[in-house]
């Protein structure tokens, strides 16, 4: 009966993990075993790193980027260029836009794309704070659409260029290097220079 138990709650654990994104089912096996191996403190140690982790993490207020500080680290730099601020779709593709260390500007976190296929409508991302943002901040000359160039990608950056033209604010779309379908986590830092240098105008 105890084996029967510890079985389960093997099950229950991978299929804790499996719901994380990109965790795959074998994976998340592995990872469950791994749980296994640590000692009571390490165990430990790590479940309460998860629950800290969801107890000080939140949004920045002013980007929307995820901080564990009451503005994030990007927005509270005086040494950044405020004339422009980067959309990006989440929190991943900002780290790697920051890792090319070529762009000086501020970011806005839209956490999502507009699909409606699945159901994602633009109030469903971080769009109304995006333009009310923009709009009250006279010193932001650019905007920089920079979400993956995918179909929901593309249709978010146009959604945004139409949202802002009137504004006279001038939109620009990032543009070589990065391929149709690919993912700016995924871009090396060449490729990501490529696209800022190459980026064109709405």
């Amino acid at each position: 009966m105890a084996g029967s138990d510890s079985i389960l709650s093997l099950d229950i654990l991978a299929e804790k993990f499996a719901r994380l994104g990109g965790v795959g089912k074998r994976t998340a096996v592995r990872l469950a075993f791994s749980v296994l191996d640590l000692t009571d403190e390490e165990a430990e140690a790590f479940a309460e790193a998860i629950l800290d982790a969801k107890r000080s993490i939140h949004r920045c207020p002013v980007c929307q980027n995820l901080t564990d500080r009451e503005i994030c680290p990007v927005c509270a730099d005086p040494a950044r260029d405020r004339s422009t601020v980067c959309v990006v779709q989440d929190t991943k593709s900002l780290l790697a836009i920051e890792k090319v260390r070529e762009y000086n500007g501020l970011y806005h976190v839209l956490h999502g794309l507009i699909s409606p296929m699945q159901g994602i409508t633009p109030d469903r991302i971080r769009l109304k704070e995006l333009i009310e943002r923009v709009s009250a901040d006279e010193s932001v000359k650019e905007v920089i659409i920079a979400t993956n160039p995918t179909a929901e990608g593309e249709a978010t950056a146009m959604y945004i260029a139409r949202l802002l033209k009137p504004s006279g604010i001038k939109v620009t779309r990032i543009a070589n290097g990065i391929p149709v379908g690919g993912e700016l986590e995924y871009a090396d830092s060449y490729t990501l220079q490529r696209a800022f240098e190459g980026r064109r105008e709405y």
